[in-house]
């Protein structure tokens, strides 16, 4: 039970930090150390509350026993920070290509990602489930037989 709790405990952390740090690193979250030079839409919002939701609900069925699936959480977790992030905003996006082409091509693509990075997540997770309950099945099996 107490472990339970701490992972709860963790979760939230992680799920609420992710959502306060990527909020103001992207400007969605105003400060006076950051101006998001792109307006803000509802989308942003979404995206940017699902793919820190989406990481606290990892990290909570992140357990020792499990397959480690880390780099395939990072990229959601990258692709959904496209989604929501300011394009002209993005030093390393803004060094590959010029803000008029940003705004040309890759804003418009911006929902395409954050629908992306959440059909990722949710595939991540639901694959996750599933093994974490074939290992609790072969478990429950091995104790029934002794």
């Amino acid at each position: 039970m107490r472990s339970r709790s701490r992972r709860y405990l963790k979760a939230t952390i992680i799920s609420t930090g992710g959502f306060v740090l990527f909020g103001i690193v992207t400007g969605l979250i105003s400060n006076p150390l950051y101006i998001r030079q792109v307006p803000r839409t509802p989308l942003d919002y979404l995206f940017l509350t699902t793919t820190a939701a989406f990481l606290g609900v990892y990290t909570f069925q992140r357990t020792d026993n499990q397959r480690n699936d880390d780099k395939t959480a990072t990229a959601g977790t990258v692709v959904g920070f496209l989604a929501f992030g300011c394009p002209i905003c993005n030093a390393f996006l803004l060094a590959l290509f010029s803000s008029s082409a940003l705004m040309t091509y890759f804003d418009p693509l911006r929902p395409l990602l954050g629908m992306g990075s959440i059909v990722f997540f949710a595939g991540l997770l639901y694959s996750r489930s599933q093994s974490s309950c074939d290992a609790c099945s072969i478990e429950e099996q091995g104790s029934q037989t002794h």
